[in-house]
């Protein structure tokens, strides 16, 4: 079967103010939606449960972030347990802000990836190499690296549940952009390398969505590659412009 054209929104620690809350989710709510794409955007944690209630129905809601544990004395942390009985079906983890900003090993998003789908959330795993890493031809080696941990705390069925987003650190926010044979060169790698670590079934179906600054303008031709199955976006999610992301695969 096809895969899924898959765009996702991550808010990141925006909108400061409920009334830019609103204006972002009025935006979404009125805009004609390629129903063929699956749509899930990110906000924060505090807006989750408002924007759950004020948005339109085919436009799924994901947590940035969760935690290791169900309960307990974790100040300033959100369960998957928590989230599952909030009506929230997905949750990014493992972006490159959260292992770079506050230290999260390849580890730790794998045990987090664990428990998000023991709760029975669907999961956003971030992968990407940093520019450095890159220039070195460590592009592939830090990608299998951060996905081999995932690989060997889950089965091969969890991975229905999984959408990669691969993110080159070195363009997200910079407005940099891996060209579009750059993108399908990394996805196309990463699923020739789920083939080999897990099965070709799994390689086949797992969608594999790119993140690092897109944009209306060059969404089109990176959703031409046959590997690249639709995007992460961080801030252009936040403009109108996301609507015209969404429906790239339009003709």
């Amino acid at each position: 079967m096809p895969r899924q054209f898959f765009v996702g929104g991550n808010f990141k620690m925006n909108p400061v103010t409920r009334d830019q809350k609103r204006v972002l989710i009025k935006t979404l709510n009125d805009a004609t939606l390629d129903p063929r794409t699956e749509v899930v955007i990110a906000p924060p944690s505090l807006y989750l449960i408002p924007v759950r209630e004020s948005l339109r129905e085919d436009v799924k809601l994901s947590a940035q972030d969760c935690y290791i544990k169900v309960s307990g004395a974790f100040t300033g942390e959100i369960s998957a347990a928590q989230l599952v009985d909030a009506g929230i079906p997905y949750v990014i983890l493992g972006h490159s802000e959260r292992r770079s900003i506050f230290g999260e090993s390849s580890e730790l998003v794998a045990t987090k990836t664990r428990v998000a789908l023991d709760a029975g959330l669907s999961v956003i795993l971030c992968v990407g190499e940093t520019l450095q890493e890159r220039e070195t031809g460590k592009t592939q080696q830090v990608i299998e690296g951060q996905l081999k941990a995932v690989i060997d705390v889950t089965k091969p069925e969890d991975w229905s549940k999984i959408v990669i987003a691969y993110e080159p650190v070195w363009a997200i926010g910079t407005g940099k952009v891996a060209t579009s044979a750059q993108a399908q060169e990394t996805h196309k790698a990463t699923r020739e390398y789920l083939a080999k670590a897990i099965s070709s079934a799994v390689a086949g179906a797992t969608r594999i969505i790119y993140g690092g600054s897109v944009t209306a303008s060059n969404c089109k031709e990176l959703s031409t590659q046959p590997d690249v199955d639709g995007f992460l976006v961080g801030g252009a999610s936040l403009k109108p412009e996301f609507v015209d992301i969404i429906n790239s695969k339009k003709a």
